[in-house]
């Protein structure tokens, strides 16, 4: 008996021992089942007692119940332990100071050119436009003839047309919508038409080959060209503050008569003359006019019954004035760091 006395001794030794190297829960799973498991070496010899004397059975059952006993309680203990390690060190690695200034993280923003086209469009809704879209691949019909520019006409060589096949061409304006939208209703109109044109021309810090227009029109009886200054005068201050002045010159397009190109005071000096308005102390801004005769004709209109006007507007160009922007260039570069000043 003093033989198995002496290898529960050493089996409690090496148990311990284990025990308490053990680094890992599963490591300690391991020993626990190696000594307590269903075949573990602790719970065979509990199960051997039967071929002892009732003497031998009655020492070395207490003694082997008692190592169990210990052996349950330090395992438990290591393993709580060992989870308490690991949960802080959990805690550790992913420990957020929540009184800490957060990461900014980038935001999308509107493009300049975007943001202004929506502006307008509020200000032209506000004074009862609608808003009219058209299609940016366009025959020459509607880009050209309709608005009384026939294929012999010089104007024709201003607009710098991409031609396509079949008579189709990328509009170089958004004057086909108002031909469209004419041909199709009656009057009262009153219509903007903002939308994406094209031009072959080399591009410069003034000058794109693809831009914005916004375009706007208004047909119905007895409209005057003072409708026109007026309505001008209220966008442009609307857009630019109410400081700002106007002024009419004389000009020619074949789809307005009388034509006249629209200036406004110099956003940068207030008038006063500077590097950005020549020194003259005016910006060009836009054309306009009463629309012509024969384009009402060419959409059915009777041009002794009816009269309106008619504009059209640079996006780009209005954007790079009210945002102080000296090159146009700039709203196609797609540069973070310019976008994300809007």
């Amino acid at each position: 008996m003093t033989n198995i006395k002496e290898k529960l001794e050493e089996l409690e030794k090496e148990a311990l021992k284990r025990i308490g190297g053990v680094v890992s829960v599963p490591g300690l799973e391991t020993i626990r089942v190696k000594y307590l498991g269903r075949k573990g070496e602790l719970t065979s010899f509990l199960r051997s007692l039967y071929k002892f004397t009732e003497a031998e059975k009655k020492v070395l059952g207490k003694k082997a119940n008692e190592l169990k006993s210990r052996l349950e309680e330090d395992i438990e203990n290591k393993k709580n332990i060992l989870l308490k390690g690991s949960v802080q060190g959990k805690i550790e690695e992913e420990w957020i100071d929540v009184t800490e200034p957060g990461i900014k993280m980038p935001l999308g923003t509107l493009h300049p050119v975007t943001k202004l086209m929506f502006e307008v469009k509020d200000i032209f809704k506000s004074m009862g436009y609608e808003i009219a879209q058209g299609l940016e691949v366009e025959d020459d019909y509607h880009s050209f003839d309709a608005l009384n520019i026939p294929p012999e006409h010089p104007a024709r060589d201003a607009w710098d047309t991409f031609y396509l096949t079949n008579g189709l061409l990328m509009r170089p304006h958004t004057s086909p919508v108002q031909i469209r939208v004419m041909e199709n209703r009656k009057p009262p109109l009153r219509v903007l038409a903002p939308g994406r044109v094209y031009r072959y021309e080399a591009e410069d810090a003034t000058h794109l080959s693809v831009f914005h227009q916004i375009e706007g029109f208004v047909v119905d009886n007895n409209v005057s060209f003072s409708d026109l200054k007026g309505t001008l005068s209220s966008v442009m201050k609307s857009i630019f503050g109410k400081d700002v002045k106007l002024r009419f010159r004389p000009s020619f397009f074949p789809f307005t008569e009388p034509s006249a190109e629209v200036d406004i005071s110099c956003v940068m000096c207030g008038g006063n003359g500077c590097r950005s308005c020549g020194e003259d102390g005016w910006l060009e801004m836009l054309g306009a006019g009463m629309i012509h005769p024969q384009v009402f004709r060419n959409v059915g209109y009777d041009p002794e019954k009816v009269s309106g006007f008619a504009f059209g507007m640079g996006a780009e160009r209005i954007a790079m004035l009210k945002y102080r922007i000296d090159d146009i260039r700039e709203f196609m570069k797609a540069d973070i760091r310019f976008l994300e000043q809007f």
